[in-house]
């Protein structure tokens, strides 16, 4: 998907800092060679047919042991890495996984190139196709939005909670961000069920952004309901290892500077 200006997905993570990254325009030839679907694995030109049928004999020998297992999980999509014989499984709403080529075996988490200057996170821009489909398929009029002052120069989605304390502190330097000419977009990520209430008091009031003002500032709200997008948007399942981790707060000057990067 084509983006007319910068797109960035951050998150305010709980314990250690915050996820970053731009969201790169994807190669479609290399999608259409190297992404099996597993409702339309035939179509399109292969440059590889064998390669081709060796991903659906995957997606089939994986839903095999899923069922086998009792998981119940769907398969969106498959694509062969960079790593021999191991390739990147997309699922519906879980958490992607690597497959072995035989099916016998999957794993969760990072994988690591080593052998250059630095350490290159082969999951990023794997994770990146998935989450931007995600973030596209999202209403402006279901998130909180501060729009920037001026000319919108990039777009920030934030997974946000009023009791997370460096969503607190993003907070507070939002009118320097949006005299940036950045625009953030809230997504509604409450840390438990606990937290659930408020938040979907905040999306059932007329003014959201007072309303998430008063409560990140921890004043109470009046208890709200209606029909609202929280639940959905706490279970997008994005996560922040589709960019490069910062391991701490980021001020307004140094998030302009890493997203004008």
């Amino acid at each position: 998907m084509l983006f007319t200006r910068s797109k960035i997905f951050l998150a305010c993570t709980l314990a250690a800092g915050l996820g970053l990254s731009a969201c790169s325009n994807s190669n479609n030839d290399e999608k259409k060679q190297n992404t099996l679907t597993a409702s339309a694995p035939a179509t399109g030109q292969a440059s590889n047919l064998s390669e081709r049928n060796a991903q659906q004999r995957l997606i089939n020998t994986l839903q095999q042991h899923f069922k086998k297992a009792n998981i119940n999980a769907k398969i969106i999509n498959i694509k062969a890495t960079e790593v021999p014989n191991l390739y990147w499984v997309n699922l519906e709403g879980m958490a992607s996984v690597y497959a072995t080529a035989d099916g016998k075996y999957i794993l969760q988490g990072d994988v690591l190139r080593l052998g250059g200057d630095k350490i290159h996170n082969v999951s990023e821009s794997l994770q990146a196709e998935t989450n931007k489909k995600l973030l596209a398929n999202l209403k402006t009029e279901d998130l909180l939005v501060y729009k920037a002052k001026g000319k919108t120069k990039h777009v920030l989605y934030v997974f946000t909670d009023a009791s997370c304390p460096y969503c607190h502190k993003l907070h507070e330097h939002m009118a320097e961000i949006n005299a940036k000419g950045i625009e953030v977009r809230y997504i509604a990520w409450p840390r438990g069920e606990q937290f659930m209430p408020a938040m979907e008091s905040v999306w059932c009031s007329a003014d959201r952004q007072a309303a998430f003002d008063q409560a990140i500032a921890g004043a109470p709200l009046a208890p709200a309901t209606c029909k609202n997008p929280v639940k959905a948007q706490y279970e997008l399942g994005i996560n922040n290892t589709e960019g490069v981790y910062l391991g701490g707060y980021l001020s307004p000057e140094e998030l302009e500077q890493r997203l004008n990067n």
